[in-house]
């Protein structure tokens, strides 16, 4: 996984919020709260959650209400996945709630491991966090790269690479001959949680082709990366 996935939790009843974002934050996902539905529609564009799980009870606006609004204005990443979860499991909660565009139902109460789980279910249906890139290992030439030992052989040679060289390298060789522009590869191996710039980038791509020679990563001048072999 490129870097970490953001979920923003919604819920009226702080010692829920208190409670999941806990056990969240201790598997290393990014948190942020809100608990009204107007409050997460006014954090969906600064935090830019991968993942919101939205209570359904809540005054004022329901969370079927803030499901909808989202998809029909468009708010946040086209890639944000919603999961429901609430105390009511009738039937025509649950068809309202995917009709208004969710992902997933979770009916409380919840242990803390099960949602975790459940949460890892959707992710992997998340474009990117999907597990196939990160499962294999691919052969580009005499260039062996192991997803899941994290580590790039040339021939029978094995290079140390810096966890971000890695994650870089993984990116750009997982679709060879896209182009892959700088706004996006800030986003998928550094994410939000730091401030880095377009030099940041240049230098790790320069670091991997010192490792594993100049041939296999291409620069695109005023667009970005790709891959090529």
């Amino acid at each position: 996984m490129s870097r970490k996935p953001r979920i923003l939790l919604v819920d009226d009843e702080e010692d829920i919020l208190e409670i999941l974002s806990y056990n969240l934050k201790s598997d290393e996902y990014v948190v942020d709260t809100a608990n009204s539905g107007q409050e997460a529609l006014d954090k969906i564009d600064d935090f830019a959650p991968d993942l919101m799980i939205l209570d359904i009870m809540m005054p004022e606006m329901d969370g079927i209400e803030v499901c909808a609004r989202i998809k029909e204005n468009k708010l946040g990443k086209e890639s944000m996945m919603i999961a429901f979860l609430t105390a009511r499991n009738e039937s025509f909660a649950q068809i309202s709630a995917l009709d208004s565009g969710g992902d997933d139902y979770i009916t409380k109460p919840i242990k803390p491991n099960v949602l975790k789980s459940r949460i890892r279910a959707l992710l992997r249906r998340h474009e990117d966090f999907k597990e196939s890139d990160s499962d294999e290992v691919k052969v580009f030439g005499d260039l062996t790269v192991d997803f899941q030992q994290y580590k790039a052989l040339k021939g029978e040679e094995e290079f140390p690479l810096a966890k971000k060289e890695f994650e870089l390298l993984a990116l750009l060789c997982s679709k060879p001959g896209k182009v892959f522009k700088r706004a996006e590869i800030l986003n998928k191996v550094w994410g939000n949680e730091v401030i880095v710039g377009d030099r940041t980038i240049d230098v790790h791509v320069r670091k991997l082709r010192e490792k594993i020679g100049s041939d296999y990563i291409h620069t695109m001048k005023g667009v970005g990366y790709k891959f090529k072999f």
